[in-house]
């Protein structure tokens, strides 16, 4: 198949099967664990592993639905390399999915196969193929404040010395992927510009969720 691009010596394609979550947000050279059980995945699997590697993950539009009653998903998502594979005895796989690039979708396609697929253009984020753009500009004490009120608040141990140790760059990434919120505000870190961007819509994310829960805790009256 014939190939857009690539990253890091790995060809992107044309056309990418489709795994739509909610919620599940992969981020480029961010690791993603999945456990696949149903038919159709373990069929995107094989078909994966027999092709290109890749697995574009993918949100679906909890607002919308197609015609046919399948979930619309976003227009944008992250291709994922399978890195790690294993079978487990009741038929199951456990893979490993490292981020790659973000994508945009062209056209989903009319296919036989059990699972989605669809026409797909790698060019709008070619930055993504370059390790650590941007790192410079992010304000990584204000994500380190944001972590620690929110640490704080939702009483979650953090490593803060893994923390310390990591670049902004898997920072600000694994993060995102780790962060507790909803589907839309997964889309709105995936589809962010630059990893300066993303950092500050995090921060506001967290922030905003902080205000919210501390609202929702005052005492109100009689």
């Amino acid at each position: 198949m014939p190939s857009s691009s690539s990253a890091a010596g790995v060809p992107l394609p044309e056309t990418l099967p489709l795994f739509p979550l909610p919620g599940a947000l992969l981020l480029p050279r961010g690791q993603m664990p999945l456990n696949i059980f149903e038919p159709r995945y373990l069929a995107m699997v094989d078909a994966a592993l027999a092709g290109s590697r890749l697995i574009g993950m993918i949100q679906p539009d909890p607002a919308e639905i197609d015609r046919i009653g399948l979930p619309q998903i976003y227009k944008v998502g992250c291709a994922g390399r399978i890195t790690q594979f294993a079978e487990t005895g009741d038929g199951r796989y456990l893979i490993q999915l490292t981020g790659i690039s973000r994508f945009r979708i062209i056209d989903e396609l009319s296919v036989i196969t059990p699972f989605r697929q669809a026409q797909v253009d790698f060019s709008p984020y070619a930055a993504d193929r370059s390790p650590g753009a941007g790192e410079s500009e992010v304000d990584r004490d204000g994500m380190l404040a944001a972590l620690r009120k929110f640490s704080d608040a939702n009483k979650v141990p953090i490593d803060w010395g893994s923390i310390e140790q990591a670049s902004n760059e898997a920072l600000v990434n694994g993060l995102s992927m780790m962060a507790p919120y909803g589907v839309r505000e997964k889309q709105a870190l995936l589809e962010a510009d630059t990893l300066k961007d993303r950092a500050e819509m995090l921060i506001a994310i967290t922030e905003m969720d902080l205000a919210r829960k501390d609202s929702d805790d005052e005492p109100r009256l009689q």
